[in-house]
């Protein structure tokens, strides 16, 4: 028992780093206008404040992996949360739109060694029999960020200033940094070998380069032909940096983990179910403003409903998946969950809130058992020694999928209008996007069929 709690311990610790680092991506896209007022600058253009994050924190993850291994988890973990908070000030005495987009790349750096090496010291400490209870901690900041963003963005904004959603972040990682050196076993640096420098290169530029191109397409923050040769060319050298990673003995990515059924399974099977998921914290709060006439905070008192069914499913993770199994519970609850977003369909301006809510609630049920469920099977059977390598590239995987599911829910709302002729958002574009969405969550569901009926058991406790 007392083990169990200390595993409970260090996946709160781990959680409320992770926590921070989402809250600040969703806090900052309802500070935007108050930004682009005070500094002078087109709305438009202060999307690159989000965008230069998002890129940096793709392209540096997979660096994460050596640089974990080579000066000791630990270290790295609270190095990268110091520098978080030390851009987080950075960024709130910005005073131009460049000085704000620099300190957010660095920013980015910090929250790149965040999200793998937290992982990456809570699955080294777990035994496979509590990594169930502890990846349902974990999957919390993914759930809540979303969410609790918006209405404590526009609180503090309101409140204060833009500049306090970037301070909100120094108690929470002071905090956090003094329980980790607190709590945090000491983990010793491993003998590693040089990195691989040109497939980090190579993986760097091809993510980069298609972080940019997701984040800008049809945004108009830079012309459409270069958002869509930014893609083009990032995936050129996606292929380049696979064929790179193929061939040598130590890859900046690790491709042969794919041959692990279970990872497989997470890492493919999840980029979808995420990309068609990822859509709905964008086209929630979007649909209730614009297509409902909400004001910011009603938006988010009513969309916190999701992180509430999420909580509510923690406790009930391990006894559906002891009974069911990891492929069982991930092709039923894959079923329902795509039924949950679809039936967001059918939500009207007429509908009162408390409905709204108790279906929000219900979809936060069904996804938060889906996240968890797979984050914590990508890593049922992963060696100990490839930890490392493993948290690297589901990472990079989590971080470009979301971004996936927002472009699939813009360039949804955008064809919808353009094919009634006009500009203006109305319900009906919102419930298409609910529709297209609900369809590529669905689409997940066939591949965990592969998986063996045994697939995690150490884990899930199915069948033992």
């Amino acid at each position: 028992m007392t083990a169990a709690r200390d595993h409970r311990g260090i996946a709160l610790i781990v959680a409320s780093a992770l926590f921070m680092q989402n809250l600040d991506s969703a806090v900052l896209a309802t500070a935007l206008p108050s930004m682009a007022r005070d500094l002078g600058e087109d709305p438009s253009r202060l999307g690159a404040a989000i965008t230069s994050y998002l890129v940096a924190l793709t392209v540096f993850i997979p660096f994460s992996a050596w640089i974990a291994d080579r000066f000791g988890a630990k270290r790295i973990f609270m190095l990268a949360i110091l520098v978080f908070v030390f851009s987080s000030v950075l960024c709130g005495r910005s005073q131009g739109l460049g000085e704000l987009i620099a300190c957010r790349i660095l920013q980015g750096i910090g929250g790149a060694m965040m999200v793998p090496v937290g992982r990456l010291l809570l699955l080294r400490e777990v035994p496979k029999k509590d990594m169930l209870s502890a990846m349902a901690w974990l999957t919390m900041p993914a759930l809540l960020g979303p969410v609790t963003g918006p209405p404590v963005g526009g609180i503090l904004t309101d409140l204060w200033s833009w500049r306090s959603v970037f301070w909100i972040n120094v108690p929470i990682g002071l905090i956090g940094f003094a329980l980790v050196a607190w709590k945090i076993p000491h983990v010793p640096p491993l003998k590693m070998g040089p990195p691989d420098v040109v497939g980090l290169a190579l993986t760097g530029a091809a993510l980069a380069l298609v972080m940019f191109g997701l984040e800008t397409v049809g945004r108009h923050v830079v012309p459409a032909a270069v958002s869509w040769a930014g893609l083009a060319l990032g995936l050129v050298a996606g292929v380049f940096a696979v064929r790179h990673c193929r061939r040598v003995p130590r890859p900046a990515v690790d491709l042969s983990l794919l041959s692990l059924a279970t990872f497989r399974d997470a890492a493919m099977a999840g980029s979808i179910f995420r990309s068609g998921a990822g859509a709905v914290p964008f086209l929630i709060p979007v649909m209730l403003q614009i297509g409902f006439g909400m004001s910011a905070s009603q938006s988010g008192l009513v969309s916190f409903a999701t992180a509430l069914g999420a909580f509510a499913m923690k406790p009930l993770v391990r006894p559906l998946l002891r009974r069911t199994g990891f492929r069982g519970a991930l092709m039923s609850n894959g079923v329902v969950a795509a039924i949950g977003i679809a039936a967001l369909a059918l939500v009207g301006p007429g509908w009162p809130s408390i409905a709204i809510f108790a279906l929000l609630a219900a979809g936060g049920l069904a996804r938060s058992l889906q996240f968890t469920a797979m984050n914590t099977l990508a890593f049922a059977e992963v060696p100990s020694e490839r930890m490392s390598a493993a948290t690297a590239f589901y990472g990079t995987l989590q971080q470009l999928t979301p971004a996936l599911g927002v472009v699939l829910a813009t360039a949804t709302l955008e064809v919808s209008s353009s094919l009634a002729g006009r500009v203006d958002l109305l319900p009906v574009d919102f419930s298409r996007g609910f529709l297209v969405a609900a369809v590529v969550v669905l689409m997940s569901v066939p591949l965990h069929a592969r998986l063996a009926a045994d697939a995690g058991e150490e884990v899930s406790g199915h069948n033992r």
